[in-house]
């Protein structure tokens, strides 16, 4: 989670506000990188990050489910 949360961190505010003016210098669709980034590119990287959470939830969700079934059962 942490790492999920660092990665917001450094594209949200990194790449959008402290480093937009080194990005600039570089081009994607005809924008300045930076713009970019502030613009579209940390918006996507929030969804990517959901999805990556979801997944990491929905397995870990499932590990526990499954212990949580087998105790009960040899409990019962």
């Amino acid at each position: 989670m942490l790492s999920l949360l660092l990665l917001w961190a450094v594209a949200g505010l990194g790449c959008g506000v402290l480093f937009a003016d080194w990005l600039n210098q570089f081009q994607l669709g005809g924008f300045p990188l930076g713009f970019w980034f502030a613009q579209q590119g940390s918006i996507i990287v929030f969804v990517l990050i959901i999805l990556v959470y979801a997944v990491l939830m929905n397995r870990m969700d499932a590990r526990y489910r499954s212990e949580a079934d087998a105790s009960r059962r040899d409990g019962a």
